[in-house]
């Protein structure tokens, strides 16, 4: 075994009390599970990427439920900001959806691995660039403090695996554990952010 384990935002105990830095640093995070499914193979491939599919799953939809609506109300042009950063999503989840239906030693595996790294950085930068850059100059240290908490919660109440079997109940695009997971990690969020549902 090679020993290589990721590290998640907020091992480093740090405080998240800004939402932006939180989520920076789980795009940075991201990138190394990626470099770790790619360096590994095997059994540890299979555990960094069940931990790469957990860590975007929890984080697109707690971008979802915490930031776009945020960037929505109260960014210029937030509307159109957000359903771009929508549609790059659904296609990600789409394509998480379909690798997570392969085996990590399919010969399909890898090259299409190689193709969501390429969309899920350039989505990450154009979140940094269009969502996070605006939110942090026009956002008050509480409101990004709340948010970094809903965000947090997510990432502790999702499970670490995505469970087989449990289907969305929201008609989440995606179909299967992925689905699961990201509807888990919806009810964190909302249940941190004081709604129902």
């Amino acid at each position: 075994m090679s020993g290589l384990h990721t590290p998640h935002a907020g091992d480093d105990r740090a405080p998240d009390i800004d939402v932006v830095a939180l989520l920076m640093r789980q795009h940075g995070d991201i990138r190394n599970l990626f470099d770790e499914v790619e360096a590994t193979t095997g059994d540890e491939r299979r555990d960094a990427f069940r931990r790469l599919v957990r860590l975007l799953a929890v984080h697109e939809t707690a971008e979802e439920e915490v930031v776009h609506p945020f960037a929505r109300r109260n960014l210029a042009g937030g509307e159109r900001v957000v359903e771009d950063r929508l549609a790059e999503e659904k296609a990600a989840k789409e394509a998480l959806a379909a690798l997570d239906d392969l085996d990590t030693d399919d010969l399909a595996f890898m090259p299409r691995l190689l193709q969501l790294r390429a969309d899920v950085q350039e989505h990450a930068r154009a979140e940094e660039r269009y969502e996070f850059t605006h939110i942090r100059r026009g956002t008050g240290v509480t409101d990004l403090a709340a948010m970094a908490k809903a965000v947090k919660a997510a990432e502790a109440m999702a499970p670490t695996r995505p469970h087989p079997g449990v289907e969305s109940a929201a008609g989440n695009m995606t179909l299967g554990p992925v689905a699961a997971l990201m509807d888990r990690t919806r009810d964190a969020v909302r249940k941190a952010m004081g709604k129902d549902g």
